[in-house]
Formats: C-alpha cells, sequence, structure tokens
C-alpha cells in the first residue's frame, strides 16, 4: 500500500531527458550479438560451460534459443544467485537440476565455485550475465570465483561484454579496503565502480584480486557502439531484471546508494512495487525527510513523503523489513538520469533518516551489515559521528582517485 503525501515543494515532476521506450533506437551491440553474428565461431567445436541467467538477451531472444538456432549448445550450465530464470529470492541457496536437457549447476548452493569435477572434459568457460554496476551484486563475485577455477583447471574464460548500467564515468564510494572480503565484498573496489563485466575481469586478473589468476586465458567479445557517458537508457537496449528487485531500471540506477539500507534497520522497499526507489521508517515524519533531502539539491533527483506497508510478496520479497507495518519515508523520483550519483545519495539517506530518528532507536539504525555494504567502516564512522555526505564523500575521495589510476590499463572502451 502507497500513500503519496502532498509535496512540501508543491513541485511538479517532469522526467526531462529520459526518452520513452519507442522512441529509442538500439546503437549498443552487446558482446553476445557480436559473438552470435560472427556465428559463435569461437565456441564451435568446443565443450564449454556457460556461466548465464535469465538476464543474457539478444534483442527479444535469449542466448540460449540463439545458440540452439545456429547449432551450437553448451556442455553444461552455471547459475548464478536467484538462479537461471532469476526468479529466486536474495539469499535463497539453489540445488542443481540435472533433469534440464542441459545439465544445470549452481554457483549459489552448495558450491560458489566451479568444483574440480565440474570442469572434467570442459574446454572453455563463458561467462554472460548482466552485471547492475554495484560492487555488492553478487554476479561479479561469482564471475571472479569461476576465473579462478578456470585458471586453476588449465581452462580459458571468455566474457561476453554488456554495460554498466551507470555507464563508466561514474565511481564513487569507498575502496574495500579495511574490511574482510565477503561474498558481497570480493574485490577492492568502489562501491560503484563504472567499469563493464569484460573490465572487470581484466582488473581481477591484472591487480591479482584474487590468487593464481596469472595464468589465467582471459578473453573478452567487445561490445559495439557502447561509449563510457552511456547510461542504460542512452543504449536503447531494454532493460531485463537481473533479479527479482532489479526489475525496474530506475531501481538499478538508484541502487549502488540505496542498496546499502540492507545493511541497516531501515526499509529499502522491498516488499513493495519499488524496491530501492522508496525508503523510510516506522513513524518519522515523511514530510520533514522530503523536506531536508530537496534541501541538499542532489543533482537529478526529487522526494517525494510517502507512506507504505512493506507486504510479503512470494518470489521476490517473503520476509521484507516492518513487514504489514506502516513505513513513513520518501519516494525518490529520477528528474534526470544522467545527473544522478547514487551512492551519495544513499548516504544522505541514510544521514537525513538517521537524524530523524528518535535518540532510542539510534543504536539500531547502523546494524550489522552496513561496513560490508560500504567497504569500509568510515562510512558508519562517519554517520554516528553526525558528518554530511560532503564531509563522507571527502572519506572516501583519495581512494576513488587512486583507483581511476589502477583501472586505466584495463579500460576497453
Amino acid at each position: 500500500m502507497f500513500r503519496v503525501l502532498p509535496s512540501v515543494l508543491a513541485t511538479t515532476l517532469m522526467l526531462l531527458l529520459w526518452p520513452p521506450l519507442s522512441s529509442r533506437a538500439e546503437i549498443v551491440k552487446t558482446g553476445a550479438q557480436v559473438l552470435s553474428e560472427q556465428g559463435f565461431l569461437p565456441l564451435r567445436g568446443k565443450q564449454f560451460a556457460l556461466i548465464t541467467n535469465q538476464s543474457a538477451m539478444v534483442g527479444d531472444t535469449h542466448l540460449l534459443a540463439l545458440m540452439e538456432q545456429k547449432g551450437v549448445r553448451p556442455a553444461l550450465i552455471f547459475s548464478p544467485e536467484h538462479g537461471l530464470k532469476g526468479n529466486a529470492e536474495d539469499g535463497v541457496k539453489l540445488a542443481d537440476d540435472a533433469s534440464s536437457p542441459i545439465p544445470v549447476k549452481s554457483l549459489y548452493g552448495a558450491s560458489r565455485k566451479p568444483r574440480p569435477e565440474d570442469l572434467e572434459g570442459i574446454d572453455l568457460v563463458v561467462f554472460d550475465i548482466q552485471d547492475a554496476g554495484a560492487r555488492f551484486y553478487t554476479y561479479i563475485s561469482t564471475m571472479g570465483l569461476a576465473m579462478q577455477a578456470a585458471a586453476q583447471a588449465g581452462i580459458p574464460f571468455l566474457v561476453l561484454d554488456r554495460p554498466n548500467p551507470l555507464g563508466g564515468d561514474y565511481v564513487a564510494g569507498f575502496v574495500r579496503e579495511q574490511i574482510a572480503g565477503s561474498f558481497t565484498s570480493l574485490y577492492p573496489i568502489p562501491q560503484a565502480h563504472g567499469l563493464t563485466v569484460g573490465e572487470l575481469a581484466g582488473m581481477i586478473k591484472g591487480e591479482a584480486m584474487l590468487p593464481d589468476l596469472d595464468k589465467l586465458d582471459l578473453q573478452v567479445v567487445r561490445m559495439q557502439g557502447w561509449q563510457r557517458e552511456m547510461r542504460w537508457p542512452d543504449t536503447g537496449l531494454p532493460w531485463v531484471a537481473t533479479s527479482p528487485n532489479l526489475a525496474a531500471i530506475e531501481s538499478v540506477l538508484l541502487y549502488p546508494g540505496t542498496g546499502l539500507l540492507e545493511g541497516t534497520g531501515a526499509s529499502e522497499g522491498r516488499g513493495s512495487t519499488r524496491p530501492f526507489q522508496i525508503a523510510g521508517w516506522p513513524g518519522i515524519d515523511a514530510k520533514a525527510l522530503a523536506l531536508r533531502l530537496n534541501e541538499e539539491h542532489l543533482p537529478g533527483l526529487h522526494f517525494e513523503p510517502l507512506l507504505f506497508t512493506p507486504i510479503r510478496l512470494p518470489g521476490i520479497s517473503s520476509a521484507p523489513k516492518y513487514r504489514d507495518r506502516e513505513v513513513a519515508g520518501v519516494s525518490i523520483e529520477i528528474t534526470d538520469y544522467r545527473k544522478v550519483m547514487p551512492v551519495q545519495t544513499g548516504v544522505a539517506l541514510l544521514a537525513a533518516l538517521q537524524a530523524a530518528l528518535p535518540e532510542k532507536a539510534r543504536p539500531i539504525f547502523l546494524r550489522g551489515g552496513i561496513d560490508d555494504m560500504a567497504g569500509s567502516p568510515q562510512m558508519r564512522k562517519g554517520l554516528q559521528a553526525g558528518e554530511t555526505e560532503a564531509a563522507i564523500e571527502a572519506r572516501w575521495t583519495p581512494g576513488v582517485k587512486r583507483f581511476l589510476e589502477q583501472r586505466k590499463p584495463y579500460l576497453l572502451y
């Protein structure tokens, strides 16, 4: 249930510079499309394993269907979190599917990395999954661990490149350096890294972000037409839900920032039709929260006060925070997708929510998980000290500058 409260600023929103889907032309060819147009020549005669899910679309046809049409068939399929069809909830462990015409092995179940026995008889591993551009989105962790398994088995690894939905120029957030690596924070890269999966694969290998990759035969099928300044709507490509809660491109464009709320006691909008586009906490002043955030003039955004009630959504969010309880917060409206800075927005939202809470609730606001999501305890410490978004951004800026230099040899576009 949603109720948008009367706007404090009485602002009429116009979604400027957001071209309607009907007017977009596909100007980017993904690596999968490029390989398909080549007749999948590098795959012919190979016993290859394919790491993929529902996001591996070429136009309105899935990569597996295109392969079938052209007489190419993987020997084995590996699937990441959410499964091959992308319809499993986050965090749900998945079993292998031996009944499928092509065996499907889960990399989010008993093992998160291909086992040596899985790769017996395989002479190439292919990766084609659309990423969301945030360090804590697990598909890039799956890619790196699969690269490691391929390297240990002496098998080449081929990445079919796809766009970073936030573009290649936006980089923000702490470089993961001060906490131990985890499946949601595996690499020492910023929260929003600005790399395609092909570029990131090269950097993971070249910077030895995981052991045993020095001898990996890594290949990338590059995209055609993609430029670094492009955000997803500029590509002309239709967005395919990469996971149950990233079904809308608006959620994706905010996710590297509003995703931080998953490591707090606040609602990030799960249990609604607009996850990561709404946020709040029961009982706070929604109008005051929206007013504070609008006064910060965050680029490309407008905030509306909102009351919403998270509900159980089987297959999407079975146990959202504050299920069946009214939450007061904000709706985050994108007015110019090219200007949105999601990480800065997430930090501003955290600071505003913390300030809106009663004193007794503040100790539980930044509960376990925020350090892992942020990649550093510095964000939590800055928020607890009452620092502004700008002050916390100043904390991460030196690390981002070092990362921008470090990534230069691996840029493909």
